[in-house]
């Protein structure tokens, strides 16, 4: 961590809403460490928990309409306050709002990654956000937490720093966890929010999502004065998720996480263990079947026989070919299809379960 030179750093609903100097902090520290010649992505949440209280709603509303029209009135109030913080320190906040349809096209993907290397470039902060106002269930990220793990690798980010309200991932017995490990085991407290979504769990899931993308991770307290500077100087501080031994290149971490299955696909044993060694293709005699409509190109599901996914990737068949091909042998694919080189999936559009 010591030698991350790009951070991106979420602060979530609860940190912004209950503490009314988190935003001038991080802020006054980001700058000093952006003047070492760091660069940072913010990924905020509370617009929508700034957005209740200025449209006077009582609660957090869970109506589609109300949730959208909190994120329009408390976006702007939230990026004012950025623009004001950051520019207090010679510094300019851009905003960046995204949806998850942004990331799943791969042209838009680009445009995205293109606007941020300019932006780093130019020596401004992005502030990202989830664009609520025209989210809905369909292209939602589900929250903030994995709309950071999917934007640390589309800037090439070294390390992600999520900051909450508690002090770190919990053990079963209420401890701090220094280093995750898989299998580590963990407490029941989920840190909910009364204003803002997702929890301990989802920032796990985030933090793992980055450490397969070569980042570390951090899930830290946001209340702990200097907590950037302390995590960079290798502080013992929150937990840390190290970058995973076996990486993921860009486009197959899009494959395996930002991208959403549209189907599932059931392999035999021998074929799902084929996969597993990380070399073959899916064939369609290894295929016994198929859940869901999709098309050609769509992500898919690949289950064992078992029930357990094994990977996930780009089928270059639509559901119905699948499903006419399963279990035919490659002589006899010529009838069905004119030719007998047909895959299902192939191994650069594969991403195994690792």
């Amino acid at each position: 961590m010591v030698r991350a030179r790009r951070i991106v750093v979420k602060i979530g609903s609860r940190a912004l809403a209950e503490d009314a100097v988190a935003q001038n902090r991080l802020a006054a520290e980001i700058a000093g460490l952006a003047r070492e010649g760091r660069t940072f992505v913010l990924v905020s949440s509370g617009a929508i928990a700034i957005g209740v209280k200025r449209l006077g709603y009582r609660r957090r509303p869970r109506e589609m309409g109300r949730l959208q029209a909190a994120a329009a009135a408390g976006q702007a109030e939230l990026m004012r306050r950025y623009d004001e913080v950051f520019a207090h320190h010679g510094l300019v906040a851009a905003q960046v709002l995204l949806t998850h349809a942004d990331l799943a096209d791969r042209d838009r993907l680009n445009n995205a990654r293109a606007a941020f290397a300019e932006l780093l470039e130019a020596g401004a902060i992005p502030v990202v956000n989830e664009n609520d106002t025209v989210s809905t269930e369909e292209i939602r990220f589900g929250d903030n937490d994995q709309l950071a793990s999917m934007v640390t690798p589309l800037v090439g980010a070294e390390l992600l720093v999520l900051l909450t309200d508690v002090p770190g991932v919990l053990d079963d017995k209420g401890r701090r966890i220094p280093v995750m490990t898989p299998d580590a085991r963990l407490g029941t407290f989920s840190g909910g929010s009364a204003v803002g979504t997702g929890g301990i769990q989802s920032k796990i899931d985030a933090a793992w999502k980055a450490s397969r993308a070569g980042a570390a991770a951090v899930i830290a307290p946001a209340s702990q004065p200097g907590v950037l500077r302390s995590l960079l100087a290798g502080a013992d501080l929150g937990t840390l998720f190290a970058p995973a031994g076996s990486t993921l290149r860009a486009r197959k971490h899009w494959i395996a996480y930002t991208l959403r299955p549209r189907g599932t696909i059931l392999l035999d044993r021998g074929a799902a263990q084929a996969l597993r060694g990380g070399k073959s293709s899916l064939l369609p005699v290894g295929v016994l079947g198929v859940r869901g409509l999709f098309g050609p190109g769509d992500a898919v599901r690949l289950l064992d026989v078992e029930g357990q996914e094994i990977g996930r990737g780009l089928t270059r068949l639509g559901s119905l070919d699948v499903a006419r091909a399963a279990g035919v042998p490659r002589g006899g694919l010529g009838p069905i299809f004119g030719t007998d080189d047909v895959v299902v999936v192939h191994r650069d559009d594969l991403v195994v379960a690792g």
